[in-house]
């Protein structure tokens, strides 16, 4: 198995509220939409995110979605500091219920982070290490 993520998928509680952040208030436009019950976003080269009705997602996997804040982030790299201050205030506008401001971090890049209607949390970031560097 060659090492690849094709799909991210996050079970949410209401995809209308979702679509509403994502589309509505970040301006992405969905590969694939069906009211009710998925959005999907291309994100990258072959990578799909996924957001996709709670109730189904935890009959398709057998067990039910946890509460509380998920222990996973997702990141999105940019290539300077004021393009992440942007992004930050473009979530704020959007409606993001938790914005933390961008700070200079131990690891020498800079990022902040917010949380979407379900609580995931974004981390975006400018990384001027080499591995930084891959993802842009």
């Amino acid at each position: 198995m060659e090492p690849r993520i094709s799909f991210v998928t996050l079970a949410v509680r209401d995809v209308d509220r979702t679509r509403a952040f994502y589309v509505d208030g970040l301006g992405w436009k969905p590969e694939l939409d069906v009211p009710g019950e998925v959005l999907m976003f291309k994100v990258g080269e072959r990578l799909v995110l996924s957001l996709w009705d709670r109730k189904a997602f935890a009959a398709e996997i057998g067990s039910p979605a946890s509460e509380g804040v998920p222990p996973l982030t997702l990141a999105h790299n940019l290539a300077t500091r004021e393009e992440v201050d942007a992004v930050l205030d473009d979530a704020r506008r959007a409606g993001a219920p938790h914005v933390s401001p961008a700070q200079d971090r131990d690891w020498g890049g800079y990022s902040g982070y917010f949380a979407d209607p379900d609580g995931f949390r974004w981390e975006i970031a400018w990384n001027p290490g080499p591995v930084g560097a891959l993802v842009l």
